[in-house]
């Protein structure tokens, strides 16, 4: 799952009834809907406006338009499609104010309403149900609000029509019995009363989806990403109001399908979640709390990352520059080197495990994710890249020979996967290319690796290639013997200019403006721009 690369947006909300909250993508769903509505009305009016125009004059040429389609049809329908095309456009807008549009949607029901009646009751009409009946009905489920305003617009709307049939009255047309109108437009009324109805079922159901999504002491707010796993949040404390992220993962992801198994995966959720809190390392992401839902869902509650992952990182601007990797590579090296000093394996070191962002002041800062956590079996069984079902912990393009072996693994096993996240940052390329995770991992047991400078444009230093063949030997007694070694190990290759937090901050000025805090000025922009070219 890619994890907490975000931009800076906040959650919003809208405040229904009875202090109720309805959830920021609830809204935004209200929202478009609301467009669609507007579309829908809209294609509604052209129609009347083709069939009066175009269909009837052909069907019959020598009759005028009838009284159900008065002169006044033709500007009030193209009145009505240039509001609903308008309030389209803002439901569509990248900066639509959510809560707004759904207030304008009630504007709106009244526009509608009052098109309809005028229409309508241009030549008086007191036969058959109006059409503002079904719009009083239906739009409170398009767009909710609180009771007192939905009522008020429904009760606004159903006047639309006594309103048209004053306005035929002040033409003076002579109008039908007072008895005959009431009774034609009290219908309108009470579709009106019913409207409020459905207001209170979706209040109802949002606060049951706000309240489902407090978990612990934290309020989530807009979702930022989904996966196999789960989904992840973010979130905020009530108290403290911190922002962090929560990732709630189904049961069923980590292999808790019923009885003991469940009961085991439980218990090892909790010890391993209790061991990464111990890890205090400024390079492993903080660990707030965890816990089990009510429906036996995990969670955990994260810090909020600001940046993007390794994966992402060369999916998007190419293999990395050797300074580059030595410097983001040496940060995750002390990240690991705390955990295997507590006896803590991660087991799946990967790129997308691996968040290089901006923390306090400092670009380049390199966040190590997800320690001790069970991965989830793969919805394609030929995504490679994902964690092989039923095997073990870990995701075969960076799998450790002894993982895929199911071999008893230690420390060295993050080593070599760490070999492997050097060698596609490098290249761009994985380790091993292969059609299913079964022989991938099979590869990493049996298939010495080329060395990366033979699938890469850049020149690799020799020494920075030796360390990165060095992790990846079969053998595991080869390998670097620690991340403390394996970073001081990095530190002494010859990679010419070293990557330094200027470069760094130049850097992401120049190709992830948007994920710069605008509290950092620490570089001004023509010396960012000359640091991002050199």
């Amino acid at each position: 799952m890619t994890h907490l690369q975000i931009p800076d947006r906040r959650p919003r909300h809208t405040t229904m009834a009875s202090g109720g909250v309805l959830p920021p993508d609830l809204l935004e769903a209200a929202s478009r809907r609301l467009g669609v509505a507007s579309l829908l009305w809209a294609g509604l009016w052209v129609l009347a406006l083709v069939m009066n125009n175009v269909v009837g004059p052909v069907l019959s040429p020598d009759a005028l338009l009838d009284d159900a389609w008065p002169w006044p049809g033709n500007p009030v329908a193209l009145g009505v499609i240039a509001v609903s095309l308008a309030l389209f456009a803002y439901t569509r807008w990248h900066a639509c104010d959510c809560q707004r549009s759904l207030d304008l949607g009630l504007i709106y029901e009244v526009v509608l309403a009052f098109a309809i009646g005028f229409v309508n009751q241009w030549t008086p009409n007191v036969i058959g149900l109006s059409w503002i009946c079904v719009l009083v009905l239906v739009h409170p489920m398009i767009v909710p609000h609180t009771r007192a305003k939905t009522l008020a617009a429904a009760l606004i709307a159903a006047s639309m029509d006594p309103v048209g049939l004053a306005i035929t009255a002040a033409r003076g047309v002579e109008l039908p019995p007072v008895a005959a109108m009431l009774w034609a437009v009290l219908p309108n009324y009470i579709c009106a009363l019913i409207a409020v109805v459905p207001v209170g079922i979706i209040t109802r159901l949002g606060r049951q989806v706000r309240d489902a999504r407090e978990l612990g002491s934290y309020q989530m707010g807009e979702l930022l990403g989904r996966g196999g796993m789960g989904e992840v949040y973010a979130a905020k404390h009530r108290l403290l109001r911190r922002p962090a992220a929560i990732k709630v993962i189904r049961p069923d992801a980590l292999g808790a399908r019923s009885g003991e198994g469940a009961k085991t995966v439980v218990q090892r959720f909790k010890r391993e979640a209790e061991a990464a809190a111990q890890l205090h390392s400024p390079h492993t992401t903080a660990l707030y709390d965890f816990g089990v839902t009510d429906d036996g869902s995990f969670y955990t509650v994260m810090e909020l990352l600001r940046g993007i992952d390794l994966d992402s990182l060369v999916d998007r601007f190419g293999p990395v520059s050797p300074a580059r990797v030595v410097y983001l590579l040496s940060q995750a090296c002390h990240s690991l080197a705390e955990a295997h000093a507590l006896g803590l394996i991660h087991r799946d070191v990967k790129p997308a495990n691996l968040f290089t962002c901006w923390v306090g002041l400092e670009a380049d800062f390199v966040k190590v994710l997800d320690f001790g956590l069970v991965k989830p079996p793969p919805e394609d069984e030929d995504q490679i890249r994902l964690t092989a079902p039923d095997l073990t912990t870990g995701t075969p393009a960076y799998m450790a020979p002894e993982l895929a072996l199911r071999q008893d693994a230690d420390w060295r096993a993050d080593i070599y996967s760490l070999g492997c996240v050097a060698y596609w940052l490098l290249t761009g390329s994985l380790v091993f290319e292969a059609e299913t995770p079964m022989k991938m991992m099979l590869r990493h047991v049996d298939t010495p690796p080329l060395p990366p400078s033979r699938r890469s444009e850049l020149d690799i230093p020799p020494s920075l290639e030796d360390v990165v063949m060095a992790c990846l030997e079969k053998d595991r007694r080869r390998r670097p013997s620690s991340a403390e070694v394996l970073a001081r190990q990095f530190s002494e290759c010859d990679v010419g200019e070293p990557w330094s937090r200027e470069r760094a901050d130049a850097w992401w000025r120049a190709h992830l403006p948007d994920l710069v805090p605008d509290r950092v000025n620490r570089v001004s922009e023509p010396e960012a721009s000359a640091l991002a070219d050199a």
